[in-house]
C-alpha cells in the first residue's frame, strides 16, 4: 500500500485537462496515506479475532513495525508465539511446540504482511477499487470507517475491509471480510508512532533443540 496521488487544484496546462476534484472520501484516503509519511517506527497492542461459522479464535499481544519492511508480533494470550519479519524471510515460531517455520516474505498471502508496509509509500490505490464511508457500522463516534473493496486480481481473496481511524489516522481497527466467509479482525490500542525500537527486536535465533521448517 503506498501514496501515488496528489491534491491538486487549478487549470492544468494548454491542452491538458484540468486537474480533477477528489471527492470527500477520497480527499479523506489521501490524508490517511500523507499522515504515515514521516512514520518510521510503530508500536502497539492488539487483538486478533478470527471468526469462521460459529467458532472464534481470539489472540493478543503487542506488535512492532520498523521501516524496511520489519514487523514483530509477540503474541500473549491465550498462548506465547512470535510471528516476525526481517524484511525478506517469515518467522513463527510457537514455543510450546519448539518449532519454527520459516518463509520467503515475497510468497507469504499471510493477512499480517500487508501492515509493514504503513511505513513505505501509503498507497491504498495499489491493491483497492473503491473506497466509502461506512459510518453506519458501529464504531467510536469520535472515529471515521473507511469501506475498501479488492480490486479484480484480489477478489477471489476477500470481499471488503473495514478500517477504523481516529482523528489523528491511528488505525484502531481492521476488519477483513474474506470470500470463505470468514473474518478476520485486528483491534489496536495504545498505538504510538516512531517510538524507538531497536533492529535487533527483528532478529531472532531458535534454541538449539528446536525443529527448522522452510517452507517455499
Amino acid at each position: 500500500m503506498v501514496l501515488a496521488c496528489s491534491l491538486g487544484g487549478g487549470l492544468a496546462a494548454h491542452g491538458q485537462k484540468p486537474t480533477e476534484i477528489p471527492t470527500p472520501v477520497e480527499a479523506y484516503v489521501q490524508q490517511f496515506e500523507s499522515s504515515y509519511r514521516e512514520v518510521r517506527s510503530l508500536r502497539a497492542d492488539f487483538t486478533q479475532t478470527y471468526a469462521l461459522g460459529g467458532r472464534t479464535r481470539i489472540e493478543s499481544g503487542v506488535v512492532c513495525f520498523v521501516r524496511g519492511g520489519l514487523m514483530r508480533w509477540d503474541y500473549k494470550c491465550p498462548s506465547e508465539k512470535l510471528f516476525l519479519s526481517d524484511g525478506k524471510h517469515l518467522l513463527l515460531y510457537i514455543p510450546a511446540e519448539k518449532q519454527l517455520t520459516r518463509s520467503p516474505v515475497k510468497s507469504s498471502e499471510d493477512i499480517r504482511v500487508p501492515f509493514r508496509l504503513l511505513l513505505t509509500r501509503l498507497n491504498l490505490r495499489r491493491v483497492f477499487a473503491r473506497f466509502e464511508f461506512a459510518d453506519d457500522v458501529g464504531h467510536d463516534p469520535a472515529d471515521r470507517v473507511l469501506r475498501a473493496y479488492p480490486k479484480k486480481e484480489y477478489a477471489e481473496d476477500y470481499q471488503d475491509v473495514l478500517i477504523e481511524l481516529s482523528v489523528e489516522f491511528d488505525i484502531r481497527r481492521l476488519v477483513v471480510d474474506f470470500a470463505d466467509h470468514s473474518r478476520m479482525e485486528f483491534r489496536f490500542e495504545h498505538l504510538e508512532r516512531n517510538p524507538q525500537l531497536s533492529r535487533s527486536l527483528f532478529q531472532f535465533t531458535p534454541p538449539p533443540d528446536a525443529e527448522i521448517i522452510d517452507q517455499h
